[in-house]
Order: structure tokens, then sequence, then C-alpha cells
């Protein structure tokens, strides 16, 4: 009987022969430079420094660029450092059934794996679609909720294994060894040994997904093997979900974007309380009380109101309700260091509170909705039942993209750099990748830029 590791093998072995639909491949691009702003403008986040250094000495010099930085890695250096970057604002793309976020974990192990075997542009695409319809299928299908680094590594060993070639029985073994060896284990019950820990540098485990799965590829490659049966349970997984419409589903095309670097559950409260305020010419320093109706994914996070660093701010409601209420939407635009651990801010977010609304929480996962009651000058105004920008269902234009990348690498990227940037995307489009390859390699943002 095949398992559904053993399933999955085989669909990315048949992938490599069927050429991409149009539909998949724009799905591809609009990931692709979602990506390239998410790591162009996380490069001088706090995460990522440490990776970069951390890389230098765990694992050696290497070809392979960190990007934007002029420095170079080992291939697992370099795919460790870049998906950091690429997670560290929490402005990356997401999936919604999945809840989780596979492009920052996906996308640069594509890429350098397609710079290891010298892969087409076509194909690179391709790998980056198969790799989203695998890491996403594994990650909808869990019945408990885990971090994206328990099931992103099923997407990137599909992405890299489809431009290596790997055989299906080696896929298969890599598959297994990644799954029992990804961040975020289980115990023997039904759900993960940990409560999720959002708030630190660790970002999911994302990043290690990608050591982890990419050393999973090579053992298997090289006679190593690891149990795969393991997404065959029952308990676990709603097994025949997996593998069933595999390459029809185009889980790529139904991502969402983010305009905000915080967790998703803190958009749609940041979006309802500024469209309070401008309707309403609310001031910061009028605000009595701010109360949020929320889901239970959304308390499930930190939400401290005096978050302790950087990455914490990113996941706590009170505090980004309080940066904006003071700062804007630009504060969040990216997050930067300067506004962490501020009095003033936490002192609005004190005066947030949370509440669970059962009307809200039966339309959670499928929607993360809310609604915001302000209390200032001594009236109260409710917003609508409020969504975040950027669903799959109200997609961003690729102009749209373009400008989030503008502005949330404004501090780390000038005219030039943009330009050369979106020139680079859009030769991958005409089937050139040799421009983003050389951009990751030779730009210098942030930090770097001001060294150089």
């Amino acid at each position: 009987m095949t398992t559904t590791i053993e399933a999955l093998a085989a669909y990315v072995h048949a992938a490599r022969a069927v050429p991409l639909t149009a539909e998949a491949r724009e799905a591809a691009l609009r990931c692709i430079l979602d990506l390239v702003a998410a790591a162009a403008a996380g490069v001088d986040a706090p995460g990522p420094r440490a990776a970069r250094r951390a890389a230098s000495v765990l694992h050696g010099a290497g070809d392979y660029p960190i990007w934007f930085t002029g420095q170079r890695s080992s291939l697992l250096g370099a795919v460790w450092a870049n998906c950091s970057a690429a997670a560290a604002l929490d402005i990356d793309d997401g999936h919604r059934i999945a809840r989780g976020h596979p492009g920052a974990a996906i996308i640069p192990a594509a890429f350098a794996i397609a710079q290891q075997v010298g892969a087409s542009a076509e194909d690179l695409l391709k790998a980056i679609v198969v790799g989203y319809e695998v890491g996403v299928a594994v990650g909808a299908a869990r019945r408990f909720y885990a971090n994206t680094g328990m099931w992103s590594g099923y997407g990137v060993i599909a992405a890299a294994g489809l431009l290596k070639g790997t055989p299906s029985d080696q896929l298969a073994q890599a598959f297994a060894i990644a799954g029992a060896s990804a961040p975020n284990q289980l115990h023997a019950g039904a759900g993960p040994a940990f409560p999720a820990l959002e708030g630190t540098d660790v970002k999911e485990g994302i990043p290690w997904s990608d050591v982890t799965a990419i050393s999973a590829l090579a053992l298997a490659e090289n006679g190593h093997c690891g149990p795969v049966a393991l997404l065959d349970t029952d308990s676990h997984f709603r097994t025949a979900e997996i593998a069933a419409g595999l390459g029809s589903r185009l889980y790529i095309a139904r991502s969402y974007f983010k305009f905000l670097s915080c967790c998703r559950h803190v958009h749609a409260p940041v979006e309802a309380l500024l469209d309070l305020m401008a309707r309403h010419d609310i001031t910061a320093d009028t605000i009595e009380a701010i109360a949020v109706d929320s889901y239970s994914g959304a308390l499930r996070l930190t939400n401290r109101p005096d978050p302790q660093g950087f990455t914490e701010v990113q996941f706590s409601i009170p505090y980004c309700l309080g940066l904006v209420a003071l700062h804007g939407r630009e504060a969040l635009l990216p997050l930067t260091e300067d506004l962490v651990e501020r009095p003033e801010i936490v002192a609005i977010a004190r005066k947030v509170s949370l509440r669970l609304d059962p009307e809200i929480e039966a339309r959670f996962p499928a929607e993360t909705l809310t609604r915001v009651t302000v209390e200032a000058a001594g009236r109260r105004y409710i917003s609508e039942v409020t969504g975040p920008r950027g669903e799959a269902s109200a997609p961003p234009s690729w102009q749209q993209l373009e400008e989030k990348l503008r502005v949330v690498t404004r501090r780390t990227a000038g005219d030039v750099q943009w330009t050369e940037l979106l020139g680079a995307v859009q030769a991958l489009r005409e089937g050139d990748h040799d421009a983003l390859f050389a951009a990751f390699r030779d730009l210098r943002l942030g930090g770097a830029r001001a060294s150089a």
C-alpha cells in the first residue's frame, strides 16, 4: 500500500514533466516579488544579523549569496540567513488554510538549489509552485495547531527535489527524515509538544526547517532512511486530504499578502482602529479604552502590552495598536528598533482589552476578522467587522506589490536599488533569472549598503 509520503514523492516526480499554467506562473512571480520585498526590508533586523554571524561559524564558507549583504556562505548557511531575513519582519506571505508562511521557507531554498544545479527560470518557477502545493497540503491537513516550521520542510523538499531530479524513492525518504526532524515536534498525543511560542527570532522555526529539509534531502540521496508512514497517523492528520487533488489545487494562487510588519492576527485590529481614528478625528491623547473583539487564534498570541524586544512587538495586539495610534500606519511599514519598549506606547497598550467574540470565532480560520471599540473623550465608537488587507479573495495588484517593496525598503534601499530589484523581477517574468541572482549577490542594502 502506498503511503501518503510516497504519494507526495510521486506527485513531485511527475510534476517535472507538466508545464506551468499561466495562472501558476503569475502566482509564483507575485510571491517572489513579495518575498524579495520582505527579505530586502528584513536584512537589517536583529534576528538576521545574528543568523549571518552564526552562519559563518556553523556552516562555513561557500559561493551562495547571503542576499543584499555582499557576503557568501555555504548552501545551508546562505539559505538559513536568507530565510531569516525573509521572515524577520513578519511581512512575508501567508496561507490561510495552512495557518503559516510558505514563501519565507520555500523561495530562498528554491533559489539556492537552482543556483546549485543551474536550473532554468521556468524550472525555478515550477519548483516554487510545487513546493507551495506540497507544503500547504501538509499544513492544512494537520488536526492541531503547530508553527510553520513543522510543515514547511515538506514544501522545501518538494521544490529542491524537483530542481535536482531526485528519484521518487529518495524523495519519499527525504520527506520522512525531514518530517521526523522538523522544528515543533509532536508528542504521543494529538498536538505539539510545546505551546506555540511566537515573538522570538526563531520565527516559527521557518529558517531552521530549511536547514533540516535540505539536510534531509542530502541524507536521503546518500542512503539515509526515515519513517515513510509518518503522515498516515489519523489522530494527527486528515490523511486522505493531503495527496488528494495535488497539482489541481494551486495553493500558491491562494496566498495572502501582508501590508503591515506584524502577525496576521494583528492586522485587522490595526486596520479597524486606524479607520475609526480617521473617520472620527480621534487623537491618541484622547483614547480612554480600546476593546478588541476577536477569535481564539488572535488571543493565543503573547499580546503583552509591554513586549520585550523587537520581535515580540510583532505578536502584541495591544502594543501595535498603541504604536499606530501614536505614529500611524507607517510605524509598521516596517517596524524599526527605535519604536520598541517605548513607555508612551505601553501606556496606550495598557488600555487595550481583548475579548473572544463567538460570531467572529465561528468564521476563523477561514477569515481573520475583528471588531474594535474605542472610548475617547467621553464617547464610544464601534468599528464594522473588519478584515485585513491582501487576502486571497481580494488580492493586491502587481503595482501594489511593487509599491510595497518601495515602502518597506525605504530605509534600506534607494531609487537605484529599487529600479534594479524591480527590473530583475520583471526579467524573471520574461524568462531570465540571471538579473535576480545578480541582485541577490551584488546589491547591498541597509547596514551593508551604508558600510560599502
